[in-house]
């Protein structure tokens, strides 16, 4: 089991990471801060300030197409926001 599922890459997090250190990962929803603090130091090698975590519902979604309604949804998932201590930063283009 992985803790960390995949960062977010978005125009707001982006700025976020560069102006403030902090950097967001959609993460397993069974993980606590401890464990996603000791993921995070042990996959990108940073010291981790502070971990804030999000859990985010599902939403449901509607398309009107000429056969009719299409319904579902978007599954339910857990955000972590990271903040690092200062002067550290991750690269995530350099790491792939």
């Amino acid at each position: 089991m992985s803790v960390i599922k995949k960062p977010i890459i978005t125009e707001k997090m982006t700025a976020m990471g560069e102006k403030h250190g902090r950097y967001a990962f959609v993460v397993d929803k069974n993980a606590n801060k401890i464990e996603i603090k000791k993921a995070v130091k042990k996959m990108y090698n940073v010291n981790v300030a502070s971990v804030n975590t999000i859990n985010t519902p599902g939403k449901s979604l509607s398309r009107f197409t000429t056969t009719g309604v299409l319904s579902g949804h978007k599954g339910k998932y857990k955000k972590a926001i990271i903040t690092l201590a200062k002067g550290e930063t991750i690269d995530f283009y350099s790491s792939i």
